[in-house]
């Protein structure tokens, strides 16, 4: 089976939670489809962080849910565990890492050079998240080996967006302090 729809005994219900799995398709790409997954993630924090912790945190949360959910249904459709084309683990693990960056959304920041420094953040989660996912250091790798099942597919990327939300958190605090400072003399 190599694409979404090729198991011929799936239900409507298995396709369609296998199509979420694989983020409308993205995981079918044949190189480095967890990468182009947190890419994804990127461009749906883009979009989502706009709108305030306030809407992102409930969001994420179901988000991830649906992830558990459609995980467990694809591995089902793909009969294999933990499959390298299921990456709405990537999706949400890359929400996860960009996380503390919402509250800067719409901040004045400083800028390094000619880049934004909310860009930059963005690319040090980016970054970051895909070498937890991948290194699985510590925690990430326990998660990875000890759970199942659509739980056991986002758990390692959940976990591996939480260290990578404490890389950038440190940073991003940083800014946001300095932005309030400003503020506040102005």
């Amino acid at each position: 089976m190599n694409g979404v729809g090729e198991n011929l005994s799936a239900t409507p219900i298995q396709v369609f939670a296998t199509f979420i799995a694989t983020t409308a398709g993205v995981g079918l790409i044949p190189l480095a489809p967890g990468t182009f997954g947190s890419l994804v993630g990127v461009a749906l924090f883009w979009l989502v962080s706009s709108l305030g912790l306030p809407f992102y945190l409930p969001f994420l949360f179901v988000f991830s849910l649906l992830g558990v959910w459609a995980s467990g249904m694809a591995e089902v459709f793909f009969e294999k565990s933990d499959d390298g084309r299921i990456v709405i683990d990537e999706v949400v693990g890359q929400l996860v890492v960009l996380t503390p960056l919402v509250p800067l959304r719409g901040e004045e920041l400083p800028a390094l050079g000619s880049l934004d420094a909310f860009f930059l953040l963005t690319v040090t989660g980016f970054v970051a998240f895909r070498v937890f996912d991948i290194w699985k250091p510590g925690v990430v790798g326990w998660t990875e080996k000890n759970l199942s099942g659509g739980v056991g597919v986002m758990a390692d990327d959940l976990v591996a967006g939480v260290l990578g939300a404490l890389v950038v958190a440190l940073p991003a605090g940083l800014l946001l302090y300095s932005a309030a400072a400003r503020g506040a003399a102005t």
